[in-house]
């Protein structure tokens, strides 16, 4: 059963909410951290600023200026993972319980067969091309952060048509996961901005995603648009939460008019919809 947007605000997956983690040790480095800590979620993190945060022993992003920073977990993410914020001689570490999620299986029947198995040259070789442009979208990594006051829904109307990490079947053929949560709306309803942040790639006619829009909230967490039918910004362009960014359409690999919204930090594959409403965490100063 698909559930409701009450139900992804208040329900099962609000209990995943973890409680902000606090350092003990005063002569440690401050280190708070809070935010969803399962499969496909996330961590806000409070602590000095500038301060280097290693995620798993690898170094992959740095404070803010006022000490937040964000981090992400897989789709397959391990039972742990251990954060670590280093700064002069001083330092911090915590290791974060990660709770497994059972991901529904879904069908999708009726899809055009170029794009649920290409095989001209031609159509090949555009793909390879999209992906680089995507690659390169997806490497943005600007030194801001704007998640700071959270993301609200894109979409002001809309039924969940299909999960967040949903193992999918595209015309009777097994393929990989599926890394957005489908949002079910008319042709045209405009589509925007959950929080604020940088246009990292924009382009009215990808193959698989139509029309595509992803924005950078910074420190490589990056949130897609996908299947629009008009695109309203522009590479580079500033957008604030609320801003227009586009217009709910089918193109691309789309049976009916959605969107189909995703985000990523870094090369993790987040669920966008556990990000509505997080806060980080509350300064100690």
């Amino acid at each position: 059963m698909i559930p409701s947007r009450r139900a992804l605000l208040t329900g099962a997956g609000a209990s995943l909410i973890a409680a902000p983690l606090m350092a003990e040790d005063r002569n440690a480095l401050p280190l708070a951290l809070n935010g969803a800590w399962r499969q496909g979620g996330y961590a806000f993190g409070r602590t000095a600023p500038r301060a280097l945060i290693f995620v798993d022993g690898e170094a992959l992003t740095t404070a803010s200026t006022t000490g937040l920073f964000v981090i992400g977990f897989d789709r397959d993410a391990d039972p742990t993972t251990q954060v670590e914020a280093r700064s002069g001689d001083r330092s911090a570490r915590r290791t974060l319980d990660i709770a497994p999620y059972a991901f529904p299986s879904t069908s999708v029947n009726g899809l055009a067969p170029s794009t649920v198995e290409p095989s001209d040259p031609a159509l090949l070789a555009r793909i390879q091309q999209e992906i680089a442009l995507k690659t390169e979208g997806f490497a943005s990594l600007i030194d801001a952060d704007d998640f700071k006051d959270g993301f609200v829904w894109p979409l002001e109307s809309y039924r969940v048509s299909s999960a967040w990490g949903a193992q999918r079947v595209l015309n009777g053929t097994p393929a990989r996961p599926h890394y957005g949560i489908d949002l079910a709306a008319p042709q045209g309803s405009v589509i925007r901005a959950p929080a604020d942040g940088r246009i990292a790639f924009v382009r009215p006619d990808m193959h698989f995603e139509g029309g595509l829009t992803l924005i950078d909230h910074g420190q490589g967490l990056i949130s897609c648009y996908l299947h629009q039918s008009r695109l309203d910004v522009a590479l580079g362009q500033r957008v604030r939460r609320g801003d227009p960014l586009g217009r709910v359409g089918m193109t691309g690999r789309a049976t009916g008019p959605h969107l189909c919204w995703r985000m990523k930090w870094r090369d993790r594959n987040l669920d966008p919809s556990l990000m509505i409403g997080a806060r980080v965490p509350e300064s100690q100063a």
